[in-house]
């Protein structure tokens, strides 16, 4: 291809804004290694609670959900790159998110805490912590509330490309705690064999970045999508087909307050 054709089609693709009256498919970044959210089973198939939330959206929407898997480390900078439409993907809707990115309204909100091995003697607060290691996943806003509550408490704060790999080291011994969603981490670690070892301690963490729930993500230039986005949630909520999804998954209100 000659470079003036590239540089043509590259410049288009920039200057084209994703806006839902034009789309048939909407493409959904996510890290699908967070049970009960996004997650695949042993097969490889993508399921979870907002894996059935983007479907039911995009069906409200008239379009078609296509997945694309993402590390949660890059997951902002390949929205802003293009490579998809919208994160679904367990996204806090913090205030330092909010300089590079749009939210749709809440889609959930759920406590976290943290995890230790039974008989540890670590009872959550920052001094029982402090000389400790403590798992978090990078780019959360666990590792947030870590660093700045338990790293100043003189805990070493060690962050992970994936909760799987966190739960690893914590088994193997070399974290002595993690600071983790409280649903995810009952059902990415401490509901199976591998996870009878530990349990969960102290009270829901408090602290503003915890309060504000998860929502769709998307470029700033895409507020028609956003909208829209909304309109779906909204028309979800109001005619069942969210608390049919999240009662496949939950005994109690995911959606928070």
């Amino acid at each position: 291809m000659k470079l003036k054709h590239l540089v043509a089609i590259i410049g288009l693709s920039f200057a084209v804004s994703v806006q839902a009256a034009d789309m048939k498919e909407l493409r959904v970044g996510q890290d699908p290694t967070y049970e009960p959210f996004e997650y695949k089973t042993p097969d490889g198939k993508l399921v979870g609670f907002e894996v059935d939330i983007a479907n039911a959206l995009c069906a409200e929407m008239k379009m078609k959900c296509v997945f694309f898997d993402q590390s949660w480390e890059g997951i902002i900078p390949s929205l802003l790159a293009k490579k998809y439409d919208v994160i679904i993907s367990s996204m806090s809707m913090t205030a330092e998110r909010k300089k590079v990115v749009i939210f749709s309204d809440k889609i959930y909100n759920t406590p976290s805490r943290v995890i230790v091995k039974r008989g540890s003697g670590i009872d959550g607060s920052p001094a029982s912590l402090k000389g400790k290691k403590i798992g978090v996943l990078k780019g959360s806003t666990q590792e947030t509330y870590a660093n700045k509550v338990f790293a100043k408490a003189g805990a070493t704060v060690v962050g992970y490309g994936n909760t799987q790999d966190s739960y690893l080291d914590m088994a193997s011994g070399r974290l002595d705690a993690l600071v983790a969603d409280i649903v995810e981490v009952k059902a990415g670690l401490l509901n199976k064999p591998e996870g009878k070892p530990f349990e969960l301690v102290g009270a829901d963490l408090e602290d503003p970045s915890f309060k504000v729930g998860t929502g769709a993500a998307l470029r700033k230039t895409d507020t028609k999508l956003r909208d829209q986005i909304n309109v779906a949630i909204k028309a979800i909520r109001a005619n069942g087909t969210y608390q049919k999804i999240a009662d496949k998954y939950f005994d109690f209100d995911v959606y928070g307050k």
